[in-house]
């Protein structure tokens, strides 16, 4: 079950709950934190100097780390003037971006902030997000590096700087209209208004959880202030290439989001499975195996290749709704039926439409592609039937602290 804790009185008093100090033009900020121990005092200290009294402010901690952090925070806390909230998670879901939704369910105040816990986002801009985004009326405000008077010189590194450069373009490409607006979608430092908010339509996966906003629930109105991209204030990054390809995982997740462009890529990764299924049936021939049994072997290849690809980019969201033997079954069995289906329907369309063979067999082509497609959705990635709200492992592992 899941479980609240306060910190204990020796280490402050305990919080003021977030709706009492959420008055109009108020800011959440929302820090995601993983083995930030180091830093997490200066942040707070920096946040006290930088956000006015005027400015009704909370921090809200969702913390994911092994080592004392969520400790660390709370004594820190007692020296601030607002409050401060730890959400520890067990379980990491989503990576930080998944930090980061669970911030912002946490978070009442009217506009909320998201910054690193490393100080490579400088909290003095905080006040100055939430005033540009009042004053334009916009639903979410993006510090970038890449207008005037931005600079990326936190980045160490010409590697680091043409990874992000890279990725920036390689996004901007995938989604001009959705990043319409928006010079540095790769930026972990915004403002958005809790009423421009709608998390739960959120699936992030890894550390861009603005090119997550940004693209699934955009608000009408957006702006830019420039900063300037800090160095680390201690501890080591935690870019590493395996976060790489989980951020290329997600473009992919987020690009094929309809049903139109799932079913694009879904026949491109078709069209890849021709080539395990070539060398499977070269080397099956090259071993001495007839060509027709080679065939149906050399086949499972393509399948397996085709599942493992589509598993992974299109449907990575939907295999919860069954285990994965089960899910590897059906669509097997789908994949091999459209070998099956394909040789009666190109005879159907020779003898009653009257079509040639080339005309018929790809018309038979697109006919069972289309019905391969529509089962592997319906079939082996049929989402879960609507149920009422119950508690997961994730709430079970989450704990949370709060201090004054």
């Amino acid at each position: 079950m899941s479980h609240e804790s306060t910190v204990p009185e020796e280490l402050g008093d305990p919080a003021v709950h977030a709706a009492e100090v959420a008055e109009p033009g108020a800011v959440t900020i929302v820090v995601p934190t993983f083995n930030e121990s180091a830093n997490v005092r200066e942040l707070l200290r920096r946040i006290t100097e930088s956000v006015p009294a005027r400015l009704p402010c909370e921090v809200v901690f969702v913390d994911d780390s092994t080592d004392d952090t969520p400790e660390v925070i709370a004594r820190a806390a007692q020296d601030c003037p607002f409050p401060v909230t730890v959400l520890h998670r067990e379980e990491p879901v989503g990576g930080l971006g998944g930090a980061v939704v669970e911030g912002l369910k946490a978070a009442a105040s009217d506009w909320i902030v998201v910054m690193d816990g490393d100080l490579q986002h400088p909290p003095s801009l905080v006040p100055e997000l939430v005033s540009t985004g009042e004053r334009a009326s916009a639903g979410l405000v993006v510090a970038s590096r890449y207008i005037k008077g931005g600079s990326r010189e936190g980045l160490a590194g010409g590697y680091r700087v043409a990874v992000s450069r890279g990725a920036t373009w390689l996004t901007k490409t995938l989604f001009p209209r959705k990043l319409r607006g928006i010079s540095d979608p790769m930026s972990g430092f915004f403002a958005i208004r809790r009423s421009a908010v709608t998390a739960d339509v959120l699936q992030p996966l890894g550390y861009k959880i603005l090119l997550e906003l940004a693209v699934r629930s955009r608000p009408r109105q957006v702006t830019e202030v420039p900063f300037v991209f800090q160095d680390r204030y201690a501890g080591e990054s935690k870019s590493t290439a395996q976060e790489g390809f989980r951020f290329l995982r997600h473009l992919a997740g987020l690009r094929t989001a309809s049903p139109v462009a799932r079913m694009v890529a879904f026949g491109l990764i078709g069209v890849t499975g021709f080539l395990p299924n070539l060398l499977g049936l070269w080397a099956l021939t090259a071993a001495g195996v007839h060509y027709l049994p080679a065939e149906i072997v050399a086949n499972q290849f393509g399948v397996a290749w085709n599942f493992l690809l589509i598993e992974h980019l299109l449907f990575r969201e939907r295999r919860r709704h069954r285990n994965r033997w089960d899910r590897a079954g059906r669509f097997a069995l789908l994949a091999n039926a459209d070998l099956v289906l394909r040789i009666p329907l190109i005879a159907l369309f020779v003898r009653e439409l009257g079509m040639g063979p080339l005309s018929a067999t790809a018309l038979a082509l697109v006919t069972t592609f289309v019905l391969r497609f529509a089962g592997t959705e319906a079939l082996v990635y049929l989402p879960r039937r609507a149920a009422g709200p119950r508690r997961t492992s994730r709430d079970r592992g989450r704990t949370e602290r709060r201090a004054a």
